[in-house]
């Protein structure tokens, strides 16, 4: 597969939403961006709070706008907090430097990323990790 399809996103998405309903977790919001940074597909549980969507957009990017996940991206904000900094100046914000945005790797092709806001950071990640796996491609969370 050379690129993330609708058809994808959406097994993406559907697994990742039951792993959330599986765990009990808070709604969600979960975010799937193409390799070009384009969201294939954005959806949100009921009860969500007013920021989510925009909080997954945000791990999405800054996982594959920095090439690495956000949980990585953490663990550099926390080592490089001025690079950090600077570079989501540079990304005019968008950039959310906590754990929840993992890219969708084929092989060594990077795809995308999957963006995931609602609960803690470690159980979004858990949840975008989920979708990724159901999809029979690599998760790459940090």
């Amino acid at each position: 597969m050379s690129q993330l399809t609708l058809d994808v996103a959406r097994k993406i998405l559907d697994a990742a939403l039951a792993k959330g309903v599986e765990k009990k977790l808070k709604p969600l919001v979960i975010t799937i961006l193409d390799a070009r940074g384009a969201v294939k597909v954005t959806a949100a549980q009921d009860g969500t709070s007013l920021m989510r969507a925009e909080i997954a957009h945000g791990k999405a990017y800054g996982a594959l706008a920095m090439g690495m996940g956000s949980r990585a991206l953490f663990q550099r904000a926390q080592e490089q907090a001025y690079f950090v900094d600077a570079v989501n100046t540079l990304a005019q914000g968008r950039l959310v430097p906590v754990p929840g945005g993992v890219l969708i790797l084929d092989g060594s092709t990077l795809l995308g990323a999957v963006g995931v806001s609602g609960d803690t950071s470690d159980n979004d990640e858990i949840c975008a990790v989920a979708g990724i796996e159901a999809a029979g491609l690599k998760a790459n969370a940090g």
